[in-house]
């Protein structure tokens, strides 16, 4: 790894990780915040409810970005390799590209669904790949692939 900072992947980590501290926040909350992040009004009344259905699955979210934080990490060269960084770092940016690009047929198939939070959502994912993307092409390019 070179002395030259991957900036594109320390930001796409720090965001993952706040992302993910967002989401145990919704945890902590709990049905309040699921329905002002745009959860969708059943989870937050089984939250309500007492159900651990939410936040099982809100937790695995939330564990799942705090992950690809720390593959930004190491793909920035704060810390040690992970296993499999490159692919890890390209598959990350093409899930949260398609995620962020999905509102466009959800639009037309499925408009009733498509409301504010999933239009910011889905900018801030496309703008969380293209990072991941940019440091992933940058990481490459310094090791010589």
């Amino acid at each position: 790894m070179s002395n030259k900072q991957n900036l594109a992947l320390i930001l796409g980590g720090v965001l993952s990780v706040i992302a993910s501290l967002l989401h145990i926040g919704i945890i902590i909350v709990g049905a309040e915040w699921y329905r002002f992040f745009g959860a969708g009004e059943e989870l937050a009344v089984m939250a309500e409810q007492g159900s651990l259905y939410p936040a099982a699955i809100t937790f695995f979210i939330a564990s799942v970005l705090f992950l690809w934080g720390l593959y930004a990490f190491s793909g920035a060269g704060i810390f040690r390799k992970l296993p499999f960084l490159n692919v890890a770092l390209i598959l990350i940016s093409m899930i949260y590209l398609l995620r962020g690009i999905a509102i466009f047929p959800a639009y037309f198939i499925l408009p009733d669904v498509v409301d504010d939070f999933l239009i910011w959502s889905s900018i801030i994912c496309v703008i969380y790949g293209v990072l991941y993307g940019i440091g992933a092409v940058q990481l490459r390019r310094e090791s010589g692939l």
